[in-house]
């Protein structure tokens, strides 16, 4: 593993990296409320074969938070087409998850040609199969108001993070999901970054308006498709995983016993899966 900082268009920007430059590459946009630091124990078991990179997001992790930055999912979007272009990522497999799958799939839009294989792990694309933890999320798309928009910035906490981070899985995978995820973001997380997550958090009922967009991507160009998937997930239960069948009959489907954060709780399992998948599809 290396750890690097780059210099884009002025922004300071954390990333890290694994296999040798010259090797088929796969791209790791990350989720909320984490960083590259989520990618840390999968890129190693996959660097003999692969070049990994995975970038803290403006406002995240190790990365800079520019005042001027458009914090939003096109922004992301546009800020992840340009870091490819960067590391000179030509064409990458990407791996989708959590908000990092739909500003993925948005930077999939805007470059089709670039994109050789998806691998989808809990990352929501369907509105009919949103879980239950979404409810309050959809009351407040629903009548916007500044008291439920103050309840959206009570979970940008460590006891929200925490929760973001067990969701819903049963008490034995809780116990291998280590609190340095929650502790440490929330000690990153400075009165400005808790604006920004807040305001994409609210952005998500925009984001909505998109998962007809991202569908109809993945029904015309049907990229190869690896979904795996831990449906104890109460934002993304089982049935946002099956849902992705319906534009890409041809995916392959895992369901694991575990949940939003596989690569906490099932590693060796989640890398053995994908190793099979890129070998056949993205091998070099």
């Amino acid at each position: 593993m290396r750890h690097k900082h780059i210099d884009l268009d002025g922004l300071r920007i954390f990333y890290r990296e694994a296999g040798a430059s010259g090797a088929p590459a796969l791209l790791l946009p990350h989720g909320y409320p984490c960083s590259s630091y989520e990618f840390r124990n999968l890129m190693p078991l996959l660097a003999d074969r692969w070049h990994l990179i995975a970038p803290d997001f403006p406002g995240c992790g190790y990365s800079d938070t520019p005042d001027g930055f458009r914090y939003d999912f096109d922004g992301y979007a546009e800020f992840l087409d340009g870091f490819a272009d960067r590391l000179e990522l030509d064409r990458f497999a990407l791996y989708l998850h959590d908000f990092g799958s739909q500003i993925g799939l948005r930077l999939a839009i805007r470059r089709p040609e670039r994109i050789a294989a998806l691998i989808i792990q809990n990352g929501d694309i369907y509105e009919d199969q949103l879980g239950p933890k979404y409810a309050p999320l959809q009351e407040y798309f629903a009548g916007p108001t500044p008291d439920g928009r103050s309840k959206l910035a009570e979970a940008v906490s460590e006891e929200g993070y925490r929760d973001e981070f067990l969701n819903d899985v049963r008490p034995e995978l809780a116990e291998r999901i280590p609190p340095d995820l929650w502790k440490l973001h929330w000690a990153l997380t400075t009165p400005r970054r808790k604006e920004i997550a807040v305001d994409v958090i609210a952005g998500l009922k925009e984001n909505l308006d998109w998962f007809p967009r991202y569908q109809a991507y993945l029904r015309e160009h049907r990229p190869p498709a690896l979904i795996v998937w831990g449906p104890q997930d109460g934002y993304m239960p089982e049935g946002s995983a099956r849902a992705y069948l319906r534009d890409l009959p041809d995916a392959e489907l895992h369901l694991l016993d575990g949940g939003h954060w596989l690569l906490e709780t099932n590693l060796e399992e989640v890398a053995s899966i994908i190793r099979d998948f890129l070998t056949r599809v993205h091998g070099g």
